[in-house]
C-alpha cells in the first residue's frame, strides 16, 4: 500500500500522524481534527509544490497514526511526540536557555543555590526569575543578610576551621563546632523561606518580635542587625508593591524569517515592564505555515518553562488558539489568553519585538561582530555569573606520556588576547602523568601569588578540560580561601561548558553562538601556547641528552 492509499484509509477521527522514513525514523509529527482529511491534503499538487511538503513526501515511506478523543488531546500528544522523537521536519525549540530558580536544599543545614533544573530531590524551588541575573542577586542578598551559604563543603561532618565566607560575614559557619547552633541556623533558613515566598510582611513582623526580644535581653548588637534587616525587607516589599501597580505580565512573540533561516524573539513583560528578552534560531526552517509554527512553538516553550503568564501575544491568528488557551490554562491553574494585537500600545510592543527579531536575525546570520561589552554580558548570562567578566584567565596542561609536564595560562581582556600577561609553568611537585594534580598545582601557584601581591582576581577562570579538571581547580581555589571565584571548564569534543556550582547542568551552546566562539578561541590559544612550550622543553631536553651521550662516547686522549 503506497502513502496515498494509506492516507485514504485513515479514520476521520482526531489524532496525531507520524511520517517515517525507510528505517522507521520519525520525520514529522502532526495533529488533525480529521486524520484522513489532513493527511490526504499533503498529496494535492499545491501542497506538493511547497518545499517542505515536497521534500517530506519524497523521503517518507510510511505513515503511522494515533487516534484520540478530541483536538486538545491531539495537541498535547503532538507536543509530547515532538519532544520524544525530535523530527527534523517539525519546529524544534533547540535553544537550551531556561530561566533559573533558587533552590533551598533539604539538608540538616540547608543551603541556597541557583539552578536551571528542577529535580524531585526534596528541595524547595523558587522561581523562575526574570531576568536570569535576578536569581543570582537574590542568592547574594541571602548570603549577606541571612548568612545561609551556597558552598559545596561537606556539612555532615565538622571541620577544624571555617572558610573565608564565614570571616566576611556571609555564612553562619555550621561546618565548625560552636560557631552557630541548630536553632539559630533553622531560624535563618525560616527567614530565607519567607523571603523567597514573598511573605515580606510576615518576615518583617517576625524579625521585629525578635528584635524587641533581643533588646529586652540587652543583646543590642543583635537587635541592631535585625533592625537593619527589617528596613531592607520593608524596602523590598515597597518596591514590589509599586511595580505590581504598573502593569500586567505578558509574553510577546515575534518572528523574522528568510527560509530556511528564521529568528524568534520573546519579550517578557512583568508588571508592565520589559525584564528580559529570549532568542531562538532555526537554520532549517522550511516554508512553514505561521499559525502551525507558533502553535508548536508555544507548546514547546511553555512545556519547558515553569511560569506561564496570563497574556500571550503572537503576530498571527492561531488556528488552534482556543484549544491552546485551554491547555495552557490547565497547566497554569488560571486563565491564559492568546491575542494578536492590531492597534494601540500592545501592537507597538509587538512591532518592537519584530524589530528585535530582525536584528537578532542580522546578528546571527549576517555574521555581525558583537561588541566586547555585548560578549561580556552574553557570557555572564550564559554561565550564570554575577558580573560580566572583563578578564578571563585560561589554563591548559601539556605533556608527552607524563614527561616534560608544563602548563600555560593565557589572558583575554576587554575583547582581545593580552599576550603580555601570558604565563608558562613548569611542574614542581607533579612528576607523573597526573593532569588533575598538575591543574591543582598551577592554579594554586597562580592565585596564591595574586593573593600575596594583593592583585585582583579575574572575572572568570577557564579550564581546558572536563569535570575532573574543574574539580581539581575548584579544590585549589577552595584551599586558598576563594570559593566564590567564577570558574568554568570546556570539555573537548562535546564542547560542553561546566560551571562550578552547576556541575550537573552543563551548558551546551549553539554552534553559531558568539559566546561559544569566544570560549573556543581562548581555549585553543591556551592549548597552542602550552603545546609550543612543551615542544620547546622536550626538544631542549632531547638535545641535551644527545649531547651528553655523544660526550660519553668520545675516546680518551
Amino acid at each position: 500500500m503506497d502513502l496515498r492509499e494509506k492516507a485514504a484509509s485513515l479514520p476521520l477521527a482526531p489524532g496525531v500522524y507520524l511520517y517515517k522514513d525507510s528505517e522507521g525514523k520519525v520525520l514529522y509529527v502532526g495533529k488533525a481534527k480529521s486524520l484522513r482529511n489532513r493527511v490526504r491534503s499533503y498529496f494535492n499538487d499545491q501542497r506538493l509544490a511547497e518545499a517542505k511538503t515536497g521534500r517530506l513526501i519524497s523521503e517518507a515511506r510510511d505513515i503511522d497514526y494515533i487516534e484520540v478523543d478530541n483536538e486538545k488531546e491531539a495537541l498535547a500528544l503532538e507536543n509530547n511526540l515532538i519532544k520524544q522523537y525530535l523530527p527534523r521536519f517539525n519546529v524544534l525549540l533547540r535553544d537550551d536557555k531556561t530561566y533559573p530558580y533558587v533552590k533551598l536544599t533539604a539538608e540538616r543545614y540547608p543551603r541556597v543555590y541557583v539552578t536551571r533544573r528542577v529535580l524531585k530531590d526534596g528541595a524547595t524551588y523558587f522561581g523562575p526569575y526574570f531576568p536570569g541575573s535576578l536569581a543570582h542577586r537574590l542568592v547574594q542578598f541571602i548570603h549577606r543578610r541571612f548568612l545561609v551559604p551556597s558552598c559545596k563543603i561537606d556539612l555532615t561532618r565538622k571541620h577544624p576551621q571555617p572558610c573565608l565566607e564565614y570571616h566576611i560575614h556571609r555564612c553562619l559557619g555550621p561546618c565548625v563546632e560552636g560557631l552557630t547552633t541548630d536553632e539559630a541556623y533553622s531560624e535563618a533558613v525560616h527567614d530565607v523561606r519567607l523571603f523567597l515566598e514573598g511573605r515580606h510582611r510576615d518576615l518583617a513582623d517576625d524579625l521585629r518580635r525578635r528584635m524587641e526580644r533581643a533588646s529586652s535581653e540587652m543583646r543590642f548588637e543583635h537587635a541592631a542587625t535585625l533592625r537593619d534587616l527589617i528596613a531592607t525587607v520593608e524596602e523590598v516589599e515597597q518596591k514590589q508593591k509599586m511595580a505590581a501597580a504598573e502593569g500586567d505580565n505578558t509574553d510577546i512573540f515575534a518572528c523574522y524569517a528568510e527560509p530556511p533561516l528564521a529568528a524568534v524573539n520573546v519579550f517578557h513583560l512583568r508588571n508592565g515592564r520589559i525584564v528580559d528578552r529570549h532568542e531562538y534560531f532555526w537554520e532549517d526552517a522550511f516554508e512553514f505555515e505561521l499559525s502551525e509554527f507558533f502553535t508548536s512553538l508555544l507548546m514547546q516553550f511553555y512545556g519547558a518553562q515553569g511560569y506561564i503568564p496570563p497574556q500571550i501575544h503572537v503576530p498571527v491568528e492561531l488556528e488552534d488558539r482556543e484549544v491552546l488557551e485551554e491547555l495552557l490554562s490547565e497547566k497554569r491553574g488560571r486563565k491564559v489568553e492568546i491575542h494578536t494585537p492590531q492597534r494601540g500600545e500592545k501592537r507597538a510592543m509587538l512591532a518592537l519585538a519584530e524589530t528585535n527579531a530582525k536584528n537578532s536575525f542580522e546578528q546571527r546570520f549576517r555574521v555581525l561582530k558583537p561588541t566586547s561589552q555585548a560578549i561580556q554580558e552574553a557570557l555572564r548570562d550564559v554561565l550564570g555569573l554575577e558580573e560580566a567578566p572583563r578578564r578571563i584567565e585560561c589554563f591548559d596542561i601539556s605533556h608527552t606520556q607524563g614527561s616534560d609536564i608544563v602548563a600555560s595560562m593565557v589572558v583575554w581582556e576587554d575583547g582581545r588576547m593580552k599576550k603580555s600577561d601570558y604565563r608558562k609553568f613548569i611542574m614542581r611537585t607533579v612528576v607523573s602523568n597526573d593532569d588533575f594534580a598538575s591543574m591543582r598545582e598551577v592554579v594554586t601557584r597562580r592565585y596564591s601569588r595574586l593573593q600575596r601581591e594583593g592583585k585582583p582576581l579575574p572575572g572568570l577562570v577557564l579550564i581546558d578540560g572536563g569535570l575532573g579538571q574543574l574539580s581539581s581547580a575548584a579544590a585549589a581555589l577552595d584551599a586558598l580561601g576563594i570559593p566564590d571565584q567564577p570558574l568554568a571548564a570546556i570539555a573537548k569534543r562535546e564542547e560542553l561548558i561546566y560551571v562550578r556550582g552547576q556541575e550537573d547542568e552543563p551548558v551546551r551552546l549553539d554552534r553559531h553562538s558568539p559566546v561559544l566562539h569566544l570560549i573556543e578561541i581562548i581555549r585553543d590559544e591556551a592549548h597552542r601556547f602550552a603545546v609550543t612550550f612543551h615542544r620547546a622543553r622536550r626538544a631542549k631536553r632531547m638535545t641535551a641528552s644527545a649531547s651528553a651521550s655523544a660526550s660519553r662516547g668520545k675516546p680518551g686522549r
